[in-house]
């Protein structure tokens, strides 16, 4: 299955499973696509496990490796998704609740992930870091949801500012954490970092603020060349390049790539559109929109058709 039959199937997937949800669930799109998703997949085993010789598990679990899912959603989708939806946030109301979201993205994230590892090792007894690690996994909200949901509730800007940039920041923290505790877990398989505090430190800081730094000056450079031009799909091509290219570069440069896509989106959410995009472009906001929904639409679907595939492979490697 090529590149575009599977990006054809994640469309029609979600827009069938999006109108589901609209007509009958009627929860934010984000969550209700999710479940959709999750429940199609689990009537497809149904169908398998009632009639094996269909091949429906074996062909979901090709579909998945042919996807390469973890590579395609961390250094593809997610760059994307926090881009566009750092695009719908303001810089003045982040600025007003800096300190509280920074304790909330940095030491909140840490006591998650202390507080799930030490319990997941308590109940199940895997080792120590790897329980962390799996703290580290499922700490940080999804700031797909998040956004999704705060964009239909109605809750004071102030709370609303402190939980749309909480889950903006700690998607990146999160990530460092887990790098981190991924190289210590398993450092003969060659981590990311040594036992060395000063280097988990060291570590830290060149990710974050590398990654913080990369995002300020790429926006930048993309918002002074967004002042000398006045062609709306342009700047939107612009965009777009910043939010993959960028996370690409990061990557390469070994620095947070969410932390890169967190800071571009700001600048050029904030900055960049009362600045340096066309009137016409601020007015409609055709790339923060469209691309955010459709997006984190699409997200859904393989995140529920990977889950029902381990499901669909512990089931057929049973005796």
């Amino acid at each position: 299955m090529n590149a575009l039959q599977i990006a054809t199937l994640l469309i029609v997937f979600a827009g069938a499973f999006g109108a589901v949800n609209h007509i009958i669930f009627r929860l934010p799109s984000a969550i209700g696509i999710l479940i959709v998703a999750f429940v199609a997949s689990l009537g497809v085993l149904g169908l398998d496990a009632l009639n094996p010789n269909l091949g429906v598990a074996e062909e979901m679990r090709r579909f998945v490796a042919d996807t390469e899912f973890s590579r395609t959603l961390l250094e593809g989708m997610l760059g994307l998704l926090l881009f566009a939806g750092a695009l719908h946030v303001r810089v003045e109301d982040l600025r007003e609740q800096a300190w509280t979201i920074a304790v909330m993205a940095t030491l909140g994230v840490a006591l998650s992930v202390t507080i799930v590892g030490f319990g997941f090792h308590w109940v199940t007894g895997m080792p120590l870091l790897v329980a962390l690690v799996f703290g580290a996994l499922i700490s940080p909200t999804d700031p797909v949801a998040v956004l999704g949901v705060m964009t239909q509730a109605k809750l004071p800007k102030s709370l609303e500012a402190k939980i749309i940039g909480e889950s903006l920041f700690n998607d990146g923290v999160g990530y460092v954490v887990f790098l981190v505790l991924v190289g210590l877990a398993f450092q003969p398989a060659g981590g990311h970092a040594t036992a060395d505090p000063i280097g988990i430190i060291l570590f830290f800081m060149k990710e974050v603020g590398g990654g913080a730094l990369l995002g300020g000056v790429l926006g930048f450079l993309v918002y002074r060349v967004m002042r000398r031009i006045d062609d709306y799909p342009l700047e939107i091509l612009l965009s777009l390049g910043l939010a993959l290219g960028g996370y690409q570069l990061a990557v390469a440069l070994d620095v947070s790539g969410p932390i890169m896509a967190v800071v571009a989106g700001l600048f050029i959410g904030d900055i960049g559109i009362k600045h340096g995009m066309s009137e016409e472009n601020r007015v409609h906001r055709i790339f923060g929109g469209a691309v955010f929904r459709v997006s984190e639409k699409r997200v859904g679907v393989p995140i529920s058709k990977r889950s029902a595939c381990r499901r669909a492979s512990y089931f057929s490697e049973r005796p």
